[in-house]
C-alpha cells in the first residue's frame, strides 16, 4: 500500500493544523515569549544555528535571549506533512526576521516536529532554525 494514500483524505488538516501552530508560535513569540515553554516537553530539541538545546526551559531561554528580545516575524511559506503514523505534524516555515535595532530584515527557515500529547494536544518535539541572510537593496554582485 502506498504510505501516502493513508493521508491523502487528511492532508488539508494537516495543512490546516501547521499553518495554524506557525500562526500561534510566531505571535506567542512576539507578544509572551516565556509562553512558549508550554509547547515545548523536557526532552524536546531545538537546533539553532548549529547549536543543540534540550529541554523546554533551556529552548525558551535560548528563543527569549539577545538579540529576540524584540523581533518581529513576517511569514512567506508554510510547508506541512504528515509524519508518521502517531499523528504528527512536520511544518516548514520560510520568512523574514526583523531584530530590534536593525534596520534590515534577516530571512530564516525554521522547521517543527509536531507530536501528539497523551492529553490530546500538540507539543513540538524537534525544532530546527536557521537565519538564511539579510534583505539588503540589491542582489550582491
Amino acid at each position: 500500500m502506498d504510505t501516502y494514500a493513508i493521508f491523502k483524505d487528511y492532508r488539508l488538516l494537516f495543512d490546516v493544523f501547521g499553518r495554524a501552530f506557525a500562526e500561534h508560535y510566531y505571535r506567542t513569540f512576539e507578544s509572551n515569549p516565556q509562553a512558549l515553554v508550554g509547547l515545548y516537553l523536557d526532552y524536546s530539541m531545538l537546533t539553532f544555528e548549529g547549536e543543540k538545546i534540550q529541554g523546554a526551559a533551556a529552548i525558551v531561554s535560548k528563543l527569549t535571549s539577545h538579540p529576540f528580545q524584540q523581533c518581529a516575524h513576517a511569514i512567506s511559506t508554510v510547508d506541512c506533512q504528515p509524519s508518521g503514523f502517531s499523528g504528527g505534524v512536520l511544518v516548514v516555515v520560510n520568512g523574514f526576521l526583523l531584530l530590534g535595532g536593525e534596520q534590515h530584515p534577516r530571512m530564516f527557515s525554521q522547521t517543527f516536529q509536531l507530536v501528539p500529547t497523551p492529553q490530546g494536544s500538540f507539543c513540538v518535539l524537534n525544532d530546527m532554525f536557521r537565519l538564511n541572510g539579510w534583505i539588503t537593496a540589491g542582489p550582491p554582485v
